[in-house]
């Protein structure tokens, strides 16, 4: 009896000799499916965090040397030259809207000589900085919502595998007339592996969303200000 209990004991614990490896050896078609979803959303998130990071940072150095250029320009048609060599700022798809309106609006003018350059509609030039700013936040935001999404599903992924895991774990125990550790030990081995897979997919999406809104936020704080700047520029120049 002795020697039967610790071979059963043995078999119960193949599944974790070998860590996940050797949990997967032991796991139904179910868990193994969890498994495999979870990993998907935990490839994908990874790759849009490793993305994203170069974005905002890119964005946001781009936008530091940006706003150096553009302060301390006296034209508009030198921060243009300047403009399309930091394509990753926010700014400067703003910049480039508000100067194509600029130049749209003043053309008719340019021809006649001793005038100086007047626009017809400040609200125009203003349209045109929102609508390009509303486009480069779409541009930041892009992905970005697959992370919230694998933050909050994941672990419900999870939980229905633990939840399976545990209920071929009664099962086997009403089968076997035993609650022995060979019995539940594949069950609950499911549950657990399942569980943790949900959270390591869960965790990284919910933090580095909350990183990147955050940069978003600061980034859209920048372009306001950027807005600002640049009509009060045009009144100056222009009005």
């Amino acid at each position: 009896m002795m020697i039967h209990f610790l071979l059963a004991q043995s078999s119960g614990s193949d599944a974790f000799s070998g860590g996940p490896l050797g949990f997967l050896k032991h796991a139904g078609p179910t868990a193994i499916a969890v498994i495999v979803v979870l990993m998907l959303f935990s490839l994908v998130s990874f790759g849009i965090i490793i993305n994203k990071w170069t974005t905002f940072a890119r964005a946001t150095r781009e936008s530091k040397r940006f706003l150096d250029v553009f302060r301390k320009s006296q034209k508009f048609s030198e921060v243009n030259a300047v403009a399309n060599q930091l394509t990753y700022s926010p700014l400067v798809g703003m910049f480039q809207a508000g100067y194509q309106e600029i130049n749209h609006q003043v053309r008719p003018a340019a021809g006649v000589p001793n005038q100086r350059p007047a626009i017809k509609s400040l609200d125009a030039v203003s349209r045109a900085l929102a609508r390009a700013a509303s486009v480069e936040e779409m541009r930041l935001e892009k992905r970005l919502s697959f992370l919230a999404s694998t933050a909050s599903v994941s672990p419900f992924v999870g939980l229905f595998g633990t939840v399976w895991g545990i209920m071929n774990a009664f099962g086997e125990i009403g089968r076997q007339g035993s609650a022995n550790l060979a019995v539940v030990a594949p069950g609950i081995s499911e549950a657990l592996i399942t569980t943790a897979a949900g959270l390591f997919a869960a965790i990284p999406a919910a933090l580095f969303f909350n990183f990147f809104s955050d940069r978003l936020r600061s980034l859209s704080s920048t372009m306001d200000d950027f807005a600002m700047e640049f009509i009060s520029m045009v009144e100056r120049n222009f009005t």
